[in-house]
């Protein structure tokens, strides 16, 4: 069977996290002062682009808070580790499956899905668990959408931060950054569906 991917400790960070973190997309509480030249009619851009999205049965894989998949179109399974993630998330998605779930192994049959839909996740995994998590997503459906964030900025392609909660609490987190092209070739090839300076999608 395989393994879970995520430690422990990046999930104690996102379940802690669930409350403030629509705070990073909407500018708010501790990223009210940050200077995100564009952010805004980027995000305004990718919710368009995840909007325009053939309404298929879609899997949802770390759906958070449902930000961005209140936005799919179709029947929606959403799943999230996170207890307080899938609870905000239920409220958002009335019309919607969700739960809790890990994404690898996913908890589904082979080919249940047309399409496997994840949001900043990918880009959280290390070496191996990757590969698992795509692996998995090519069992259950046909079609992988990634979104991520951009490599732009002068943001490094990979690095662990040091995230600080409305609590005060210290968290190490593990980051990558994408350009659209290298997402598509590390997916095994693909369509690039946004490419900007904060975010990425890919269609694989």
């Amino acid at each position: 069977m395989a393994q879970r991917v995520v430690s422990k400790e990046m999930r104690f960070y996102y379940e802690r996290r669930a409350r403030e973190y629509d705070d990073w997309w909407l500018g708010e509480g501790r990223f009210s002062t940050r200077y995100r030249p564009g952010w805004h009619e980027e995000v305004a851009a990718l919710t368009a682009t995840v909007r325009a999205l053939a309404p298929v049965p879609t899997l949802e894989v770390a759906c958070g808070t449902a930000y961005l998949s209140r936005h799919l179109r179709g029947e929606l399974t959403a799943i999230d580790q996170s207890r307080t993630m899938v609870e905000i998330a239920a409220r958002r998605l009335p019309g919607a499956r969700v739960r809790r779930g890990e994404a690898v192994p996913l908890a589904f049959a082979d080919g249940e899905f047309d399409r496997v839909f994840t949001g900043h996740f990918y880009g959280h995994l290390g070496s191996g668990e990757r590969e698992a998590f795509v692996a998995e997503a090519r069992r259950v459906a046909g079609e992988l959408v990634v979104v991520d964030s951009g490599l732009g900025r002068g943001a490094p392609a990979a690095e662990h931060q040091e995230r600080v909660l409305d609590d005060g609490s210290c968290h190490r987190v593990y980051k990558r950054f994408f350009t659209g092209a290298g997402l598509a070739t590390e997916l095994g090839g693909g369509e690039v569906l946004h490419d900007g300076d904060w975010f990425v999608a890919v269609r694989a």
